[in-house]
C-alpha cells in the first residue's frame, strides 16, 4: 500500500488524536487506521503515538513528522481536488467564533478563499452560542476552547495559546518586574468576564491559589482589553496571540516567561455533514494547514 495512504491516515490520527474518528472521517475501519499507522512507525522505526485509554497521543516523532508533511500532503490533495470541475471550488461557507480570534487570525488567513469562488459567511459569539449554531447546523465549522461531543461533530486541534501578565511600561514603579498578589490587587484589573476566565488559570499558576479579586473593567473582547493595557489603565492576561507583537517590540511587559504560561487549547469543530461535502473537506484542510504553516514559524516573543 501507498505510504501516502498511510501519511494521510497518520495526519488525520494526529490532528483527531484518536485512531477511530481519523477511521471516519478517511471512511475506513479502525483496525485499518491502527495497521497504517503501526506500518508507518514500522517505517520510521519509532513510535509516533502514546496508546491512551481515550484516543492517542502523539509524540516527539509524530510532531516532527507532522510538521514536515502536513503542507505538502495537504496541498498535493487540495491541488488534485481542485483539478475537478464543479466539484471543490465554491459555495457558502459558514464559521462561528469568538470574535477576537477571528479577528487576529482566522479571516486573513480564509480571504484567499473568495478568489477560488467561495462565499464566507463568519458568525461571532461566545461558547453557548458556538453551540447552539453546532446544534441548529447553522454553521459548518466552529472554533472553540472546549472539548465537544465526538460522537456528534468532528473536530481538530487548530491551535495552543499561552496566557501572559501583561501590563504598559507606565505601570512598571507600581508593579516591578516580578509583581507579587499585594502589588496586582492595588492596580486595576482589566478581565474578559466576571469570572476571570483568562486570569484564573495564571493566577493559580503564579501563587498555587485561585484569585480572590474583582475585576475592575470586563469586556468580553480581547481587542479592547489590549488597547486599555496598552494605555496604562491596568493589567490584564491574553493569550500570547493577541500581545506577542506589543511585548516584542516593548509596548507591554509580561513577567510570565513563555515555558511557565497555562495553555489553553482551541479546537476546529465542524458537523459531520461536512465529510459528505468535497467542497467543505477543502475549506477545512485548508485551514488546517494554515495553521499548521505558522506553528512551524516561531512567535516573536
Amino acid at each position: 500500500m501507498s505510504h501516502l495512504t498511510h501519511l494521510r491516515t497518520f495526519l488525520e490520527a494526529y490532528r483527531t488524536k484518536s485512531f477511530s474518528r481519523a477511521a471516519d472521517h478517511l471512511g475506513i475501519t479502525q483496525p485499518a487506521a491502527s495497521m497504517h499507522v503501526q506500518a508507518l512507525e514500522a517505517l520510521v522505526g519509532k513510535p509516533l503515538f502514546q496508546r491512551l485509554p481515550r484516543g492517542v497521543e502523539p509524540t516527539e516523532a509524530a510532531d516532527e513528522l507532522a510538521r514536515s508533511v502536513a503542507p505538502f500532503l495537504d496541498g498535493l490533495e487540495n491541488k488534485i481536488a481542485s483539478l475537478r470541475p464543479g466539484l471543490i471550488k465554491g459555495g457558502t461557507v459558514h464559521l462561528v467564533g469568538p470574535s477576537d480570534f477571528l479577528h487576529a487570525l482566522v479571516a486573513a488567513r480564509l480571504a484567499p478563499l473568495m478568489d477560488e469562488g467561495f462565499t464566507l459567511r463568519f458568525h461571532t459569539g461566545a461558547k453557548k452560542r458556538i453551540y447552539e449554531m453546532l446544534e441548529a447546523k447553522q454553521t459548518d465549522f466552529a472554533i472553540t476552547a472546549s472539548m465537544p461531543n465526538e460522537q456528534s461533530h468532528g473536530y481538530a486541534h487548530l491551535l495552543t495559546e499561552r496566557l501572559l501578565l501583561v501590563y504598559a511600561p507606565s505601570l512598571l514603579d507600581r508593579l516591578g518586574k516580578d509583581p507579587n498578589q499585594a502589588q496586582l490587587k492595588q492596580v486595576p484589573l482589566i478581565a474578559f468576564d466576571e469570572d476571570l476566565a483568562l486570569v484564573r488559570p495564571l493566577w493559580t499558576s503564579m501563587f498555587q491559589v485561585a484569585p480572590q479579586l474583582q475585576a475592575a473593567l470586563t469586556i468580553p473582547d480581547l481587542r479592547i482589553i489590549k488597547e486599555l493595557v496598552l494605555g496604562g489603565h491596568g493589567w490584564s492576561v491574553l493569550p500570547d496571540y493577541q500581545c506577542a507583537d506589543a511585548i516584542a517590540d516593548g509596548r507591554l511587559i509580561s513577567p510570565t516567561p513563555p515555558s511557565e504560561a497555562p495553555v489553553n487549547v482551541l479546537y476546529l469543530v465542524w458537523s459531520k455533514s461536512v465529510m459528505k461535502s468535497p467542497s467543505l473537506l477543502y475549506v477545512r484542510d485548508y485551514l488546517l494547514a494554515a495553521f499548521s504553516a505558522s506553528r512551524r514559524r516561531p512567535a516573536p516573543m
